[in-house]
């Protein structure tokens, strides 16, 4: 009975997954729903014989490519600037006002704004990329370098410890468990970043096929796309969550024995 119970808890996501494609499959063919309102499972994998493997590949790496590259960028940016605000009160006070703007400005409005100043290659991809991915990081890592308990700091300060040693002994550890928290949120926030850009100005990418297979009424490839990017996306999730179980362990707590 236990054995079952496990082996049920273990494959309930998958057999759910499966049910519903098979309930979808059932209902697109039951009440003959045209593919170009909604397209069954076996219609979408159809679908992806219309391009050659050789095109899927060049999308999904362009896709790839611009939301690896922001990712990187935001968190180059983000870490620093945590840092700065968990340092000084007087840049808190100045900079949280201004991240919290660029949190609120729709970055779908901003976008062709973006794309008329920076021009139409990468750079402008790039930026709309990072300006997605990089607050959660910020916020995050603040906190976590704000979470330390004040008596553990007083004890550092009466050792004499340095400010340098006080971060990365003390404050840094504490922040590890925020940190990557935030990198699992902003890696899926980077592969959307990417797809929004590929919709202002792309020639290539998931979000440009997505986009041009729906302007011309092939909604079966579009759903193809769009399948390519969640397995994407949860591919790099995965990769940040493997990246967490073998570089920092205990930072999991309770998670690390399930």
């Amino acid at each position: 009975m236990g054995t079952l119970k496990h082996y049920a808890d273990r494959f309930a996501p998958l057999l759910a997954f499966v049910g519903v494609l098979l309930a979808w499959e059932a209902a697109c063919r039951l009440f003959a729903i045209p593919a170009f309102v909604l397209p069954a499972p076996s219609a979408v994998i159809a679908s992806t014989t219309e391009i050659g493997a050789g095109r899927w590949v060049q999308h999904l790496l362009a896709t790839v490519q611009i939301a690896l590259i922001g990712y990187l960028v935001a968190i180059l940016l983000a870490l620093p600037l945590a840092v700065m605000i968990t340092h000084s009160r007087l840049l808190s006070r100045t900079l949280l006002p201004w991240l919290i703007i660029i949190q609120s400005t729709p970055i779908v409005a901003i976008a062709p704004i973006i794309v008329v100043t920076l021009g139409a290659g990468m750079l402008p991809r790039v930026v709309i990329t990072t300006l997605i991915a990089f607050f959660p990081l910020v916020i995050a890592t603040a906190t976590g370098l704000a979470s330390v308990p004040d008596e553990l700091l007083e004890l550092s300060r009466s050792l004499r410890a340095s400010r340098s040693r006080e971060y990365w002994q003390i404050r840094m550890p504490y922040a590890v468990p925020h940190i990557f928290s935030a990198l699992k949120v902003a890696i899926t926030l980077a592969v959307i970043g990417a797809v929004v850009a590929e919709f202002v100005a792309a020639e290539v990418g998931l979000g440009y096929l997505i986009l041009f297979a729906t302007s011309t009424f092939k909604v079966p490839m579009a759903f193809a796309a769009l399948t390519l990017l969640v397995a994407c996306s949860l591919l790099l999730y995965g990769v940040i969550v493997l990246a967490q179980r073998l570089l920092c362990p205990w930072s999991l707590g309770k998670e690390a024995g399930q």
